[in-house]
């Protein structure tokens, strides 16, 4: 039987990113790409985008998204693949975080929010987790509709396009 990967393996896959000129009718990012081409990202650098994230700093799904976009140059980076690459990095770093990793050198996952500055139920730990990392940086989490959110996350979001930063 077939050892299973960690999500370090899956992180450090080899996948590279790659352009979808024609994307199909009715396919995740059409609509938004408006004709225009699509990033499919890869893990790995979807977890080094996130590193370039300051403490404090917060950003949603989207201007990761839009990161990766104009890293590529090209309209939109694909939804669903970059989702589950920020999840396998946020994975990844919790996997190194129980081998002893110091915090400094992990992904900081919890700085990455969904649309409208929620927090997100699927990262390793739920929001309960997320939530405690954010604060640990200063940063407050407030119910909005009953889920926890940031409410300044646009005021907390990377004043420069992040993805330059070394």
């Amino acid at each position: 039987m077939a050892k299973r990967k960690s999500a370090i393996d899956h992180l450090n896959n080899g996948r590279e990113p790659h352009i979808v000129h024609m994307i199909p009718p009715g396919a995740p990012g059409f609509r938004e790409a408006a004709g225009g081409a699509m990033v499919v990202s890869s893990p790995a650098e979807v977890d080094a985008l996130v590193r370039r994230l300051r403490e404090g700093e917060v950003a949603t799904l989207d201007v990761v998204r839009a990161a990766l976009a104009r890293r590529h140059g090209v309209a939109v980076a694909c939804p669903v693949s970059t989702a589950i690459f920020l999840n396998m990095a946020a994975r990844a770093a919790e996997e190194r975080r129980i081998m002893g990793v110091p915090e400094e050198e992990l992904t900081p996952w919890w700085r990455v929010l969904k649309k409208g500055g929620f927090l997100n139920p699927k990262f390793p730990g739920g929001t309960e987790a997320q939530q405690a990392l954010l604060e640990a940086e200063g940063v407050r989490v407030s119910p909005l509709r009953r889920q926890p959110a940031v409410f300044d996350f646009a005021e907390r979001a990377p004043a420069d396009p992040f993805e330059e930063r070394a």
